[in-house]
């Protein structure tokens, strides 16, 4: 039988938290003070602390540190910008763009630095990203896609290769070439943000677990426990800002779920190839996102139900059964030698996605900041939000600083039913569009519309 839920996988692989770090119980006050306790919180804390050990910081967390899409994510370190160049290059300058790419690109090394000064054994192993193209109008895309990166700074890191050089790497049926992002790493998230909790600590950072946020306001923060005066609140809650009060249209939260197979045999793998240990995906609109992992199993995520009505969340990860057929198909279709393998475990998550699809972070006169929008690039995005909401915090002007995304606030999205009917009928016209691409035609025009439909280009 498949395991729903459960938070995830990854913490099936390392075992649930025993216990529970202490919640707030007492009025408290400390200089900084983090909501959320998953990779964003968790970066900015350690970061602060390491330019003045001094500062009292406190995180409040609801459930337990990497309880959200921190614990549950792809594990694809990739160091990638996802966002609309465009929209950033127009409230600043390409070259500031070409800047925040830079410093994205560069948060795989930093994460694997920090991971090895502290001893943070997260099954990290460098490697490249393949974005497979099945048919003509992927393969369109493909090379549309690489050419646009490179304008922006990353001819050194992305090109393509053929079919040939591609099935020599890993076997997938009908793939027409890749693309090849190098400079990445796959992990096993759960462990990346248990072993950061263990590290903030360490440095003194105090964390609340089973602590509810109730209300947010300059210099406060108010828990069922008690509140913590702190000049600086910083909310880093991601997919997860809707739960909190007066922020149910910020963020949407947008579904993501997975499946893992139990670990395969060699006979298998000597068919599939796959020995780089690469992160997967593909061009389909509603693209997937695979890893190869430490003991052998294919993970396999993808969008399940995009969105719940009135921006709810799942239950301690649970899927649908749809969706899991979904996923099954697409391991099914990608890697047929693995057909007849056992799916182990199902689960999914939310990420958070802003109006205009683009990431953010900043701090405002009110003491208020946060940091969130990553829209499915968390790993390696939060570390640089972490980077820069800690200088912020101290007041410090610096490189990160002066980003584009610095500051960035954009409407909310509509009320219900609106932003529903919306996101369930752009991933409609993606379906639509990837059945459509698939019989061989040209690049599908449905799926342009999906994205005019709620902004996403």
């Amino acid at each position: 039988m498949t395991r729903l839920g459960g938070v995830s996988f990854w913490y099936a692989d390392i075992g649930l938290p025993e216990t529970s770090r202490p919640a707030l119980s007492h009025e408290a006050s400390a200089d900084v003070a983090i909501i959320g306790a998953g990779y964003t919180g968790l970066w900015t804390a350690y970061y602060l602390k390491r330019a003045d050990p001094s500062l009292r910081v406190t995180v409040l967390e609801k459930n337990f540190a990497g309880f959200g899409a921190s614990g549950r994510n792809g594990g694809w370190l990739s160091g990638g910008f996802a966002w609309n160049h465009a929209r950033y290059a127009a409230t600043s300058t390409p070259e500031a763009v070409r800047a925040m790419v830079r410093a994205m690109n560069g948060t795989v090394d930093e994460i694997l630095r920090v991971a090895e000064a502290e001893r943070i054994d997260a099954d990290i192993r460098r490697c490249d990203e393949l974005l497979v193209a099945t048919n003509p109008a992927q393969e369109e895309r493909m090379h549309a896609e690489c050419a646009h990166r490179a304008a922006w700074g990353e001819e050194e890191r992305v090109f393509t290769i053929d079919a040939e050089t591609l099935r020599a790497r890993v076997a997938i049926p009908n793939a027409r070439g890749a693309m090849v992002v190098t400079g990445v790493a796959r992990i096993q998230p759960a462990k990346l943000v248990r072993g950061l909790a263990d590290a903030v600590e360490r440095l003194g950072v105090t964390i609340h677990e089973e602590t509810e946020v109730t209300d947010i306001a300059p210099g406060r923060v108010t828990t069922p426990g008690g509140t913590v005066h702190a000049p600086i609140v910083l909310r880093c809650t991601e997919g997860f800002t809707a739960t909190l009060p007066g922020h149910r249209r910020v963020w949407l939260p947008l579904n993501s779920a997975q499946i893992v197979t139990e670990p395969l045999p060699q006979t298998v793998w000597d068919r599939i190839g796959w020995d780089g240990h690469e992160i997967v995906g593909d061009f389909d609109h509603t693209y997937c996102y695979c890893q190869r992992t430490r003991e052998g199993r294919i993970t396999v995520g993808a969008r399940g139900i995009p969105y719940r009505f009135g921006s709810a969340l799942d239950q301690d990860g649970t899927p649908d059964a749809e969706t899991i057929r979904r996923l099954t198909a697409i391991l099914q279709r990608h890697f047929p030698a693995a057909r007849d393998a056992r799916i182990d475990h199902a689960w999914c998550g939310v990420l958070g996605v802003p109006r205009d699809w683009c990431a953010t972070v900043g701090l405002g006169a009110d003491g208020i900041g946060w940091a969130g929008g990553y829209v499915g690039t968390g790993v390696s995005t939060s570390n640089l939000a972490g980077r820069t909401l800690a200088d912020l915090a101290l007041g410090q002007q610096t490189a990160l600083t002066a980003l584009p995304w610095v500051g960035r606030r954009v409407r909310r999205w509509e009320p219900e039913p609106l932003r529903y009917l919306g996101v369930h009928a752009m991933y409609r016209l993606y379906a639509a569009a990837d059945r459509a691409e698939a019989k061989g035609g040209a690049p599908s025009k449905l799926a342009a519309l999906g994205n005019r439909l709620t902004g996403r280009t």
